[in-house]
């Protein structure tokens, strides 16, 4: 029989997970929209601050080491974790967060494959049902884990942006699948690790090919798909350890991460099944038709004369306002234009950017308005009637080759129609393609206009001459 103290340490431990629980779901619920999502930040840091205090206890508690050595140990990763933690935070890129969201889900996946092989060793003979947790929540781990490091090698541009499309590709993921749930069957009864092992690598394997053969224009949804999977990684875990909040916390990030990525195959016009399994259903060798023609160029004091003859103005945001670091001077022009009595408005396209709400997070940064800052689907309908659209660093979400190419590899993808504005200026650095590699059209229509260079310097360069 346990002591009084025992048991009030783990009651009070195990009553911090519940309030951890609840802040968890209420930190989901604030950042369910933009002007809640600091306050459903916080509640998140501090019930993950509680979730550790509880778990540093219980394991203080449950130590067959002396305390004091259980204690140095944890106080050595948790130094070891804040300072690199806190050095990524501070030195890390807007531009390049959808990578280290990545990474992170890597990381989630990794510590699920050693949690299960510890499991395993030590608890063997827990039983059947244990060892079913052990074998999927290795399975999902590792397919989370080399799936993630792919994802941010072509979020990085380490590697390219194009789907690897396999001969039977389809079959070989279907057949990784088969081959586990028979090293399954024979894993149970015998308890070997033979089977687990070879899983394993079939699982790596498998979770390369998923990534790999998913274009990069559907790499938002793959960042989003990864975070549902780290999370099922995540509730794997928590089965195998007996951690309640663990597999509270799993289930929570995996189901909204499902939900997330679902929501934007809906937008995107994708299958969600084909998304993840890797683009199951969607065979490749769609080739977009070539672009040509005369584009032509515009210059800073030609733009400002359009800004200052307009009564309606759009600004279509991408990575490219991201990497040049433009959303500030792009919130003092919004601010300027409104002053003079311009109607300004932000068209944000579902995967603009590298991630999911990517540009949303950079325009909060820069403090425009989150009224003006409209989805595709509330504004759609409005260039038509729209003076003047500036399309800051985006290429494949304004592409009219998704909706009037059926052989584009962005085919069916709904895009943002700028181009039935009256005019279109398009801020580029050249006329490369876009992160999907498909040639846009738009560079060429009669009403376009291309703004070539820095984008922070251009826009710049437009207050200035306003």
């Amino acid at each position: 029989m346990r002591d009084p103290v025992t048991i009030t340490l783990t009651t009070v431990a195990q009553a911090a997970y519940l309030v951890a629980g609840v802040l968890f779901i209420l930190s989901l619920a604030g950042l369910s929209k933009q002007e809640t999502a600091r306050r459903g930040n916080v509640l998140g840091m501090v019930g993950m601050g509680v979730a550790i205090l509880a778990t540093v206890v219980l394991a203080l508690d449950e130590s067959a080491r002396p305390v004091w050595v259980t204690a140095l140990l944890i106080v050595l990763v948790l130094v070891f974790g804040a300072a690199v933690g806190t050095w990524r935070a501070r030195t890390v890129e807007m531009t390049q967060m959808p990578e280290l969201i990545a990474m992170l889900h890597s990381f989630v996946g990794a510590a699920a494959v050693i949690i299960g092989y510890n499991s395993y060793l030590t608890e063997k003979d827990a039983g059947g049902a244990h060892l079913v947790e052990v074998y999927l929540g290795v399975l999902i781990g590792a397919v989370t884990f080399t799936g993630s490091i792919v994802a941010y090698l072509k979020l990085s541009a380490r590697i390219k942006s194009n789907p690897l499309t396999l001969p039977g590709r389809n079959l070989l993921n279907a057949g990784a699948l088969v081959v586990s749930a028979g090293l399954m069957v024979w894993f149970i009864p015998s308890q070997s690790i033979w089977p687990l092992a070879i899983m394993t690598v079939i699982a790596l394997l498998l979770g390369l090919h998923l990534v790999a053969a998913i274009g990069g224009g559907d790499m938002p949804v793959v960042v989003s798909m990864l975070n549902s999977y780290s999370g099922w990684a995540a509730a794997a875990a928590g089965f195998m350890l007996g951690n309640n909040l663990l597999i509270v916390t799993g289930s929570l990030v995996g189901s909204s991460g499902a939900i997330l990525s679902y929501l934007m195959c809906k937008a995107m016009n994708r299958k969600f099944i084909s998304v993840i399994l890797g683009g199951f259903g969607n065979e490749g060798g769609k080739v977009a038709k070539e672009v040509g023609g005369e584009y032509r160029e515009v210059s800073v004091a030609d733009t400002a004369e359009m800004l200052k003859a307009a009564r309606s103005v759009v600004i279509a945001p991408g990575y490219g306002m991201a990497v040049a670091k433009a959303q500030y001077p792009v919130a003092e022009l919004t601010s300027r234009l409104r002053a003079q009595g311009v109607q300004v408005r932000f068209a944000v396209h579902p995967v603009a950017g590298r991630l999911p709400g990517h540009m949303n997070v950079l325009l909060a940064e820069a403090k425009v308005p989150y009224d003006i800052v409209l989805e595709m689907d509330e504004i759609n309908e409005d260039f038509a009637g729209t003076d003047v659209v500036l399309v800051i660093g985006a290429n494949d979400t304004v592409n009219p080759a998704a909706m009037e190419d059926p052989g584009s590899p962005i085919a069916g993808m709904p895009v943002l129609e700028v181009w039935k504005a009256d005019q279109v200026v398009v801020f580029k650095r050249s006329m490369a393609t876009g992160y999907a590699g498909v040639p846009n059209p738009l560079f060429y229509r009669e009403n376009s206009a291309m703004l070539f260079g820095d984008a922070k310097v251009k826009v710049e360069e437009i207050l200035a001459a306003l």
